[in-house]
């Protein structure tokens, strides 16, 4: 019998990114001794031990991690070779795990997952979010949302739509304060604060004019609210406690409604354009890509931004 056998390539892949022998048999709808058993024939048939197992969790050795790498190519190369000969009579299926930040995930990525689970039933969706960026280098998730190019370069990132941050406020807050007519203004109002992510929590970069005109100023902040909840910070601001820096895309309703109305428009503040990315390591399944593909025509248009387009993202 061959050392490696199919259907061990999709259950270690689940086994690694699992974490337990207890997850993972969740996971699979199987029993923990029959993910214990599946693991031991592997590890028999090959010779060699794939997994250091404790208690509470469990490692993959040296071999292990070679496995894991290994079978994540061969299925991506499955998936392709099915849609090189022409198999789009066939529908992509097996698992699709994402992972998004809290309020952009709730509210745009959910509802296309439920759209495209509904035009492709054979894929099985995990939805995780987070306020934080989860690490690439376990690979835990085929693709990540994000706002804002990666900081790390070896990542692999699509651009899939535009978006910037906006500074804003309740008219109710600005009944009360005088509008802000420059950035250094604003050392003298209410801010709310998020503390997300990588953003230099306080810290607000403001930037006016272009080419050698262009001048960038660095304003710290203060205020007596801080999140690390984007959602609770936007209530924060509709209840008139104080001034905003937010992504277009979760206060452009309330911009049009007027219960948010925006601060200093002639001034630019960091992009917050909306990546897919994924680990470096392996390549998009044909799933995968297929939902960054759905993701990008379902952003299309949405809350268009009035921006000048930029050069394309030379990363792909």
């Amino acid at each position: 019998m061959s050392p490696i056998q199919p259907d061990d390539l999709s259950f270690f892949c689940v086994l690694a990114s699992s974490g337990s022998l207890t997850a993972a048999a969740r996971q699979l709808g199987v029993s923990k001794a029959a993910v214990s058993k599946h693991l031991a024939q592997m590890e028999a048939r090959g010779g060699v031990v794939l997994v250091n197992r404790t208690t509470r969790r469990m490692n993959l050795t040296p071999e292990g991690e070679l496995y894991l790498a290994c079978a994540r190519r061969i299925l991506d190369q499955m998936d392709e070779l099915a849609q090189l000969l022409g198999n789009a009579r066939t529908a992509p299926k097996g698992l699709l795990r994402i992972n998004a930040t809290l309020g952009f995930g709730r509210s745009h990525v959910a509802p296309v997952l439920s759209r495209f689970v509904r035009a492709y039933p054979a894929v099985e969706v995990q939805l995780t979010l987070s306020v934080d960026p989860p690490s690439l280098s376990d690979d835990a998730y085929d693709v990540c949302i994000r706002f804002g190019e990666p900081p790390d370069a070896r990542v692999v990132a699509r651009r899939i739509a535009l978006n910037r941050r906006i500074l804003c406020a309740a008219p109710s807050y600005l009944a009360q304060h005088p509008m802000p007519r420059s950035p250094r203004d604003l050392a003298r109002h209410h801010c709310i604060g998020i503390r997300q992510g990588n953003d230099r929590y306080g810290v607000w970069p403001l930037t006016s004019g272009s080419g050698a005109a262009q001048k960038t100023e660095t304003v710290r902040v203060r205020g007596n609210l801080s999140t690390n909840d984007g959602e609770v910070a936007v209530k924060w601001a509709l209840d008139g406690h104080g001034i905003l820096m937010r992504a277009e895309w979760d206060i452009a309703d309330y911009l049009r409604e007027g219960t948010l109305v925006q601060i200093l428009p002639e001034y630019r503040t960091p992009d917050a354009d909306i990546y897919a990315v994924h680990s470096p390591h392996h390549r998009l399944s044909a799933r995968a890509r297929l939902f960054v593909d759905f993701l990008a025509s379902c952003l299309a248009g949405v809350h268009a931004n009035p921006r000048a387009p930029r050069r394309p993202s030379n990363k792909t």
